[in-house]
């Protein structure tokens, strides 16, 4: 059965919900960009200047990432707050997760590399497998959206280790490996946009490489001259980026520019409202 809200000719399924991300703007890339870099400064923050360790720092956000995970899976329709908090926490923990186990455990780089993207892999080929799409516009229910936050976790935990392997042990340095990586960017970019390359690989293709660009770019600025970086500050960016990022979030729920669907907030409430009243209806019909 459906609910359908006549002047938007728009339908949800009672078994579904409404997207559950946004759509892919250039804003998006932006915000993006921005989350990776402040996993890379906020994490090494954390971890450095404030001492408190890199257990202790995993620990603390991990506490945070489920929090708003739980936050995330309650909400019936995309809230950008609540997305890109999810992000920003799974940015920090997916680079906390690689230096653990290089500082800690003494795991190389280029094992995590391998590692994750073997996991990776797996998460892409079992979630296509049940799915039948890698679609991040088919994130419609609960299944899915485990699926596509896997995904996302272990694209920043691969993007750390890989942004790590090619500018510290292969010595090409921040700067190198920040055009490095822009310059994938943009053939995956061109490959879509000039020659069709397929929309979802080359959704998932950015997705991935913008996590390597943003390490590199927030080593880049971050780290001391004399360690091949601008010596900004760690404290700086971290600050700087996150108010950017809230910022734009603001402006995206303000306008609603990159919802999936074009409901507006009450007519949202008026929908999510009908279903349940439809499903208890279904359960009662004479009550």
């Amino acid at each position: 059965m459906t609910t359908t809200i006549p002047q938007k000719q728009q339908t949800v399924s009672t078994t579904e919900m409404l997207s559950k991300v946004p759509q892919v703007t250039a804003v998006f890339w932006v915000i993006k960009v921005l989350c990776t870099t402040v996993g890379e400064t906020f994490a090494d923050l954390l971890n450095d200047k404030l001492g408190l360790g890199l257990t202790m720092t995993t620990y603390i956000m991990s506490t945070f990432l489920l929090l708003m995970l739980v936050a995330q899976f309650t909400v019936r329709r995309y809230v950008p707050a609540v997305y890109w908090s999810v992000v920003v926490l799974l940015s920090i923990v997916g680079t906390l997760i690689t230096d653990n186990l290089t500082d800690n455990f003494g795991i190389s780089l280029t094992t995590t590399t391998l590692v994750f993207s073997i996991i990776l892999a797996v998460v892409f080929i079992v979630w296509y497998k049940v799915e039948g799409t890698l679609s991040i516009h088919s994130i419609t229910t609960i299944r899915r959206e485990v699926f596509y936050w896997l995904a996302v976790l272990f694209t920043f935990a691969l993007g750390t280790a890989a942004g790590d392997l090619i500018s510290e042990k292969l010595n090409l340095g921040y700067f190198w490996t920040t055009m490095l990586f822009l310059a994938l960017i943009a053939l995956v970019a061109v490959a879509h946009w000039k020659f069709g390359l397929n929309s979802v690989f080359s959704f998932w293709a950015a997705y991935i490489l913008t996590r390597p660009l943003g390490a590199s770019l927030g080593d880049l600025m971050g780290q001391h001259h004399e360690d091949g970086g601008l010596g900004i500050g760690k404290l700086k960016i971290s600050v700087v980026f996150l108010l950017a990022i809230a910022a734009l979030v603001g402006y995206l729920t303000r306008t609603g520019i990159d919802r999936e669907e074009s409901f507006d907030n009450d007519e949202m409430d008026q929908l999510i409202s009908s279903e349940e009243e439809t499903q208890r209806n279904q359960v009662d019909p004479v009550g």
